[in-house]
């Protein structure tokens, strides 16, 4: 007649066990909620990289010497590779260098590999000097568009001489502005305040977006970074495709995909520095890329503008908002400002999905 009857009137091993694993769920909420995981994504040559290596200066992650020594080589190869990217669209363009520079050509071709701390070769440095001032040189760079030339090479030719001292070591902006194609998955991790954030950058070329999926589970918010100064470039692995249309193509895909649906998505309109420069060129007009742009010749804010909406109508969805900054990712203090506004953002979406719970 007993059996109904709890023994002694205290918990049920099942009730126990129940609260326990409530406890245990909760604990676990809480943890998640104070681990923000950030997905860097965009096509190649968007500034992903750089908003990542600036996320380690302004929030104190030190580079370590062995990094240091990895950027100084870094600087080297950008500066020698760059120029023989140059030598080789001469090449498929059927241009020349001026005749006394011949010879330096062979140099650009074959460069050693760097030691840990070897100096640069000073064989190289008044032949990279004389290339980078040749008037066949600095002609075909300036149609880099149409073959992908990096936008850094301005930086580091200006400053040669400092770069081939005994003693050199890469300042804050010589690392941001190398560059290096991102091959894999790259994380940093940084502390603001209780949350804890770890940021991913996956390779944006086309054969590295594959390995994208490993990353998509529990994404708090993905920063798709963009190219503003690509309307009028083509992919570096592909010079018949433009950049901008393959940002957009991209951009639609994330955007709308199932595994992003309650995802945030914060749209960076990067390297606004250079695409103010280019605006203002006549020879690279907005309209000629995209005829569609009935706005104004040389308007840097009506470009930017229609841009902004060519990302935001890709928008399929009527409860998810994409939040659009204006960024020069080489800029730290600039970045600064717009990650303290991404991170309001994350917050706000995280207490307006706690809400929903």
């Amino acid at each position: 007649m007993g059996a109904c009857m709890s023994s002694g009137g205290g918990d049920t091993i099942e009730a126990r066990t129940n609260r326990d694993l409530e406890k245990m769920i909760k604990e676990d909420e809480r943890k998640m909620r104070q681990h923000v995981k950030l997905l860097l994504l965009g096509a190649g040559a968007s500034g992903k990289s750089t908003v990542l290596k600036q996320m380690r200066l302004i929030h104190n992650v030190s580079f370590t010497p062995a990094e240091l020594e990895y950027y100084r080589q870094l600087v080297f190869s950008n500066v020698v590779n760059g120029m023989k990217l140059i030598i080789d669209a001469m090449d498929e363009w059927e241009m020349s260098v001026e005749s006394h520079n011949r010879k330096y050509i062979a140099l650009v071709d074959n460069p050693p590999d760097i030691k840990d701390g070897e100096t640069f070769p000073m064989q190289y440095r008044e032949p990279l000097e004389s290339l980078w001032k040749d008037r066949g040189v600095q002609e075909a760079f300036a149609r880099g568009n149409e073959s992908a030339l990096p936008e850094n090479l301005p930086y580091f030719f200006a400053d040669l001489d400092r770069f081939w001292r005994p003693d050199f070591m890469p300042d804050q902006q010589d690392i941001l502005r190398v560059r290096v194609k991102t091959t894999g998955i790259s994380e940093t991790k940084f502390v603001v305040g209780e949350l804890t954030y770890s940021m991913f950058d996956v390779g944006g070329q086309r054969s590295e977006r594959r390995k994208w999926v490993s990353c998509f589970e529990n994404v708090t918010a993905i920063l798709f970074l963009v190219a503003l100064s690509g309307y009028d470039e083509c992919l570096v692995e592909d010079k018949d495709s433009n950049q901008m249309q393959e940002a957009l193509m991209l951009f639609d895909s994330i955007c709308n995909s199932q595994w992003f649906t309650k995802t945030s998505i914060i749209l960076f309109l990067n390297k606004d520095d250079i695409f103010r420069q280019k605006i203002m060129n006549p020879k690279s007009q907005i309209a000629q890329y995209f005829p569609n742009f009935d706005g104004q010749p040389l308007d840097y804010e009506g470009g930017r503008e229609f841009f902004r909406k060519q990302f935001t109508r890709l928008n399929r969805s009527s409860t998810k908002e994409v939040y659009t900054h204006c960024t020069t990712a080489t800029d730290t203090a600039m970045l600064k400002v717009v990650m303290a506004a991404v991170q309001d953002t994350i917050l706000r979406s995280q207490l307006r999905d706690m809400a929903m719970i």
